[in-house]
């Protein structure tokens, strides 16, 4: 084997090798949020949140200091985040589709929160709601009165 035949191999395995590593590197099973405040390896306490049109459901009111991880899923006919903002920071989950789900890890802070559709318009059609952290609990799943998101 020649020199220049030598080099091109070499040439070439450097090549696939740096691209493996490339790929390895953005392949890093997420777990499909995109948060400024996820906690990264860790699972908090588990919240389901239903997204239809136009509606947040969470399946727990009463929230206290500490990791959640919310599964996001979406019920209704329309593309639909999740965004939660309040002390601990400002957390959007990733955008999906009709029948798709998305989480979002979040520690939360004692305070007070707005869970919301961050999509065009969607908060002001009613999806939102909002939850209290380490004090009285969230308005309760009863509560009809109009923008509220129940």
């Amino acid at each position: 084997m020649t020199t220049p035949h030598i080099r091109h191999r070499l040439l070439l395995g450097v090549a696939a090798g740096g691209l493996t590593a490339v790929l390895a590197a953005c392949g890093g099973g997420g777990n499909g949020s995109s948060s400024s405040n996820s906690t990264s390896g860790s699972t908090g306490a588990p919240v389901t949140a239903q997204l239809s049109d136009f509606h947040i459901k969470l399946s727990t009111e009463k929230f206290r200091p500490g990791p959640y991880t919310f599964t996001a899923t979406n019920t209704g006919s329309h593309e639909h985040a999740l965004e939660i903002e309040g002390p601990g920071g400002e957390n959007r989950s990733k955008t999906v589709e009709p029948g798709q789900s998305t989480t979002l890890t979040v520690t939360l802070k004692s305070g007070s929160y707005e869970v919301y559709c961050p999509i065009d318009g969607h908060k002001d059609l009613g999806m939102k709601t909002h939850i209290t952290v380490g004090g009285a609990p969230a308005p309760s799943g009863n509560n009809t009165s109009p923008g509220d998101g129940y």
